[in-house]
């Protein structure tokens, strides 16, 4: 059993940064991978980004490659993702979840947060 628990959303202006992290409990979060997934109102949730188990491997949705990126302290049980460059389009709740790395690029994860607010004001 994994629990996730996401802060650090907020207000920022376009072009200011943000550092998302999501807390876990659970002594199997080390061994999952953590995807990071957004949903704007009216819109479908989307990918984000992802890492793997050991932060070996990273992977990107294109609206934020270059922008984003993520990372995880493995001692701390905490994945991040930090949001430079950021833009309007960027507004979302941002959800963290954590499985097996096919799950969680997929958005089937068996576990998620309950999301943080980010909003972009121009």
């Amino acid at each position: 059993q994994v629990q996730l628990v996401e802060s650090g959303g907020g207000l920022v202006q376009a072009g200011g940064s943000l550092r998302l992290s999501c807390a876990a409990s659970g002594r199997s979060f080390s061994s999952y991978a953590v995807g990071w997934f957004r949903q704007a109102p009216g819109k479908q949730r989307e990918f984000v980004a992802s890492i793997s188990w050991s932060g070996g491997a990273t992977y990107y949705a294109d609206s934020v490659k270059g922008r984003f990126t993520v990372s995880r302290d493995i001692g701390k049980n905490t994945a991040y993702v930090q949001m430079n460059s950021l833009k309007p389009e960027d507004t979302a709740v941002y959800y963290c979840a954590a499985d097996r790395w096919g799950a969680v690029l997929s958005g089937t994860a068996s576990w998620w947060g309950q999301g943080t607010q980010v909003t972009v004001s121009l």
